[in-house]
């Protein structure tokens, strides 16, 4: 969908769409309608390469996880942390979570809790480690969700972030930013890795590893990681 004719005409009709209905309600059910469409391709919504992100791909031992306090922004139905089965605390965080519990049969041992990133329901300095994969550019606000990460994480807490990089906002993309989005982020972190691929597949892309091309101009997606850390 993603190529230069997809885009422009998928970011077409999210503006059409946003401007006859309601934004966030129509979101949210395209949301659900997405995943609803992958269950019934996929049959099961597997969660086995979310490990091989969190761990091997940040280069982060899996025991460091062992009695640690997670939370995963914009979680999705697969279970993104059933995998941390020594965490003391894995929560994913979602608008829809409740809708997800319905979907994935409430057989995860993870906590769904039902909220948004911006007003994350935890109180200062709770968890050790807080991800936001694929979901950044999904917020509706995103100073609140960056300063609401930076509120629940303890000090020396880690950020884990992957996100598309784009500069048009979309239907379940409202919040569309370029690579100067780390320079946001190391006004409240402190950045330890920052990598920038090609490409449009996010996971697909980061496992291929071909650097971005700045020195190209050409408008189009790319996928952004970062490894930070709470000042």
């Amino acid at each position: 969908m993603r190529n230069s004719f997809g885009l422009k005409t998928y970011t077409f009709f999210s503006n059409l769409l946003h401007f006859f209905f309601n934004k966030e309600k129509f979101k949210l059910w395209f949301e659900l309608f997405y995943w609803k469409m992958k269950k019934w391709k996929e049959k099961e919504l597997t969660n086995f390469h979310y490990r091989e992100f969190f761990v091997d791909y940040f280069e982060i031992s899996e025991n460091f996880y062992a009695s640690k306090k997670i939370l995963d922004i914009g979680c999705g139905p697969r279970g993104s942390l059933e995998w941390a089965k020594n965490a003391s605390q894995r929560v994913g965080l979602d608008p829809l979570a409740n809708k997800y519990l319905a979907l994935n049969k409430g057989k995860h041992q993870m906590a769904y809790i039902q909220g948004a990133s911006e007003a994350i329901p935890f109180e200062n300095e709770h968890f050790d480690v807080v991800s936001s994969f694929n979901s950044l550019d999904h917020v509706e606000n995103l100073d609140k969700t960056l300063s609401e990460i930076h509120r629940c994480l303890k000090m020396g807490g880690l950020f884990l972030l992957i996100t598309d990089i784009h500069t048009k906002p979309t239907l379940t993309e409202p919040s569309a930013f370029g690579w100067e989005i780390s320079e946001k982020i190391k006004t409240l972190f402190e950045i330890e890795s920052e990598k920038h691929y090609e490409g449009n597949k996010l996971y697909k892309s980061i496992r291929k590893a071909i650097p971005f091309d700045h020195q190209n101009h050409k408008k189009r997606y790319g996928v952004l990681t970062i490894l930070a850390k709470k000042k």
